[in-house]
């Protein structure tokens, strides 16, 4: 079974770190993504677009909170998960969102007062890597494949 969701949108707001009880991060956004096809084809000729429920965890929920600001583009890479939950008036509601594995910045180059581009991923944290902000190739050393081609410094 396959449960894969790819978005490419834009925030509806201003992304807001919070930390459970437990001591997670969390960032929960909503974000705008028009409908792929054609607007002609709609009865109204108008483009249609969905408003769909991102939440991002640990190392992810920082990097959204810390480098994406309301009306920016977002690639996200994650699953869609239901859960239910009872509103104010008693009522039982279901709630879908994508939890997301991996995101992105997209569309064009970002303002020079905004942040570079970059993708993070739940795997890249897991394994120690880390995001680097404005690195270039000149910030790093190459890697060496073969242990008798290391050269300690």
């Amino acid at each position: 079974m396959l449960n894969c969701a790819t978005l490419i949108g834009r925030l509806t707001a201003e992304p807001e770190l919070k930390t459970t009880t437990s001591g997670k991060e969390v960032c929960a956004v909503c974000i705008a993504v028009d409908r792929s096809g054609n607007p002609a084809h709609n009865p109204d000729g108008k483009q249609k677009t969905d408003f769909i429920q991102i939440v991002a965890w640990g190392h992810n929920a920082k990097f959204v909170a810390d480098y994406f600001r309301k009306g920016q583009m977002i690639a996200v890479v994650g699953a869609i998960r239901t859960r239910s939950y009872e509103d104010k008036k008693g009522n039982r509601r279901i709630a879908f969102e994508v939890v997301v594995k991996e995101v992105s910045f997209c569309g064009s180059k970002p303002h020079p007062s905004e942040q570079s581009s970059a993708t993070f991923s739940t795997e890249k944290a897991s394994e120690g890597i880390s995001y680097y902000g404005n690195a270039t190739a000149a910030d790093f050393s190459d890697i060496c494949y073969d242990d008798e081609d290391y050269v300690e410094v």
